[in-house]
């Protein structure tokens, strides 16, 4: 099923679109040396929209799937799906999964100074109270804000624009003291520039991205080298469920894509969970 030379232990990450190829490339950026495979249901994008049961029949499908290429650990970069589906597949996948939002809640918790801590997301996620729940399971007074028009502000290559700047301002706009935030989403660190001039230098914001990289990053041991004495650039693959050609072109809006696209008929996906 995938072209060329095979992949040597890889890691599987998956989203509903491409705001998840954030988390990929902090992943990258930690294991520069693994192979990845990433899967952007995008035929079936948005997942906030859809009923949780069959979101978590979605990430079920696409776990056995990846399971099925031989992954070693499986990332749900994806808020919604990590918010109702990580239970789900703890129980069922035969190799580690982590999520995006435990690693972001164990990150505020160690950042902040008060124990107030602000989350913004898209409507799904905050909804969930995924978040909010874990924070105040903790003993954090939680803040949270949907902000359902920056997903697209960033897909239309306007993450610098004026547009995100009033946007942003509108969302945070009376929110009470906090001196952490969380983003909540994996569009947002394409923000950061935009959010950190909205919420000012006493406010310490929390990538999901990168801390759910350093938590995957601490379960793999090091690289060996190879018999040359260098390490060799790990080979990342992308499945897509809808169109390549669009996905290819979001994903360049973002930061581009490291590798081959390959389509993939949803409907493999389904048989999976049968």
């Amino acid at each position: 099923m995938i072209p060329g030379p095979p992949l040597s232990s890889p890691i599987g990450v998956f989203d509903s679109g491409v705001g998840g190829l954030t988390v990929l490339a902090a992943l990258r950026r930690r294991l520069p040396h693994r192979d990845f495979i990433y899967l952007g249901d995008t035929a079936r994008v948005p997942y906030g929209r859809k009923p949780p049961e069959m979101v978590v029949e979605f990430a079920r499908g696409i776990a056995e799937f990846l399971c099925g290429l031989g992954v070693e650990g499986l990332v749900v970069a994806c808020n919604t799906a990590s918010a109702v589906a990580l239970p789900h597949l703890n129980g069922r996948c035969p190799v580690p999964v982590w999520g995006v939002i435990d690693p972001g809640v164990e990150a505020a918790t160690r950042v902040t100074r008060t124990g107030s801590v602000g989350v913004i997301g898209t409507k799904a996620t905050i909804g969930s109270r995924a978040y909010q729940r874990r924070l105040e399971e903790r003993g954090l007074r939680a803040w949270a804000q949907a902000c359902p028009m920056l997903v697209h502000v960033v897909e239309e290559g306007l993450a610098d624009a004026p547009e995100a700047e009033l946007l942003v301002r509108q969302y945070l706009n009376g929110r009470p003291a906090i001196d952490t935030l969380i983003l909540g989403c994996t569009h947002y660190p394409l923000l950061r520039g935009v959010l950190e001039r909205a919420v000012g230098d006493e406010v310490r914001l929390v990538d999901s991205a990168e801390v759910t990289a350093e938590a995957v990053g601490a379960a793999f041991k090091p690289p060996v080298a190879s018999g040359n004495g260098f390490l060799d650039h790990g080979r990342v693959v992308h499945f897509v469920t809808g169109d390549p050609r669009a996905f290819a072109h979001t994903a360049g809006v973002i930061g581009g894509v490291g590798g081959e696209i390959i389509p993939l008929p949803v409907t493999e996906l389904a048989t999976a969970t049968a």
